[in-house]
């Protein structure tokens, strides 16, 4: 991987992780615009080395089947999220990851709890999947929106000041319940300043080819960008654990977010180490016999294994 003059990706990793009970203030302790260092004439190839080694420890990922990872990404509209899924994750097997986008909750995932749907789209072992917003929208847009509970139904004498401490909690009991049965979760929380947030907006207005990404609703939701910013805070000072922690990505530079989303990701996959599995002599035997069948079968003039220089 091509490396900054002053970063290595561990240095970087651990730059944008949110330390673990610490009181996060997302406008004093993250920079949006930071690049750390990093050059854009540097980035194509750096990306492109590390979607190369992601698809490695993915294929390594399946063949092991015995852990899982979830990748969780959040950010405000216009952050990039979509993007980011597209080149990050552009040279992995389809068959290996999913992505799963949760938009309102259906009416059957109003009558469970807040966190049902979700364990529905979680991956399984050797999967990698991938939530476009998440969990954490019980805790961001319902936050913000709190007539939003009421199609939640929840009891009155649980809607109190004590319910978002509450779901923190419980979300934070739940990551912990994934990651000691095998799953690593990956939380990214990309950050959009609001000023790029309103040219990226002003683009989907004017060019004609970007106009369906825009709706006149998202122009409406930047009137609760303070909120936001509080329930973003709020978020990452009260989830961000040794076993789930959340790394903040600086999102105004969308080349930057890839290769600082690529190398969070393969951070995580590189402490795994997934291994493809190892076979019994008694599988081993059989092997040989199947080689000798196949080589006995190879016509005039063709070579009994095309394969015997690579397992030299």
């Amino acid at each position: 991987m091509a490396q900054s003059a002053t970063h290595t990706r561990e240095e970087l990793v651990a730059r944008l992780r949110v330390t673990p009970g610490s009181d996060v203030e997302l406008g004093r302790d993250f920079d949006p615009a930071l690049r750390a260092g990093w050059h854009k004439r540097d980035s194509a190839e750096a990306l492109q080395h590390d979607v190369e080694l992601l698809a490695d420890y993915q294929d390594r990922l399946a063949a092991e089947a015995a852990r899982g990872v979830l990748i969780v990404l959040q950010g405000i509209d216009a952050s990039g999220k979509d993007g980011t899924i597209r080149h990050v994750m552009s040279g992995v097997n389809p068959q290996g990851v999913a992505v799963h986008s949760f938009k309102v909750p259906s009416s059957e995932e109003l009558r469970h709890d807040f966190l049902w749907r979700y364990a529905c789209r979680l991956p399984g072992r050797g999967q990698i999947g991938i939530f476009n917003r998440s969990h954490y929208e019980e805790v961001l847009v319902v936050r913000v929106h709190p007539e939003l509970l009421g199609p939640e139904r929840l009891p009155t004498e649980m809607r109190s000041e004590h319910l978002w401490r509450q779901r923190y909690r419980d979300i934070n009991g739940w990551e912990r319940h994934l990651s000691e049965n095998g799953f690593t979760i990956v939380k990214l929380f990309l950050n959009l300043s609001k000023e790029e947030q309103r040219t990226r907006f002003m683009k989907r207005i004017d060019l004609a080819e970007k106009n369906w990404k825009f709706s006149a609703s998202d122009a409406k939701e930047r009137e609760h960008w303070g909120d936001y910013q509080v329930a973003y805070s709020q978020m990452l000072s009260h989830t961000s654990t040794e076993w789930a922690p959340w790394h903040v990505i600086p999102a105004d530079r969308k080349w930057f977010a890839r290769i600082a989303v690529s190398a969070v990701i393969i951070s995580a996959l590189a402490a795994l180490d997934p291994q493809y599995p190892t076979i019994s002599g008694e599988d081993r035997a059989a092997l040989a016999r199947a080689r000798a069948q196949l080589e006995a079968e190879a016509p005039a003039g063709a070579a009994a294994d095309p394969f015997a220089d690579s397992r030299q």
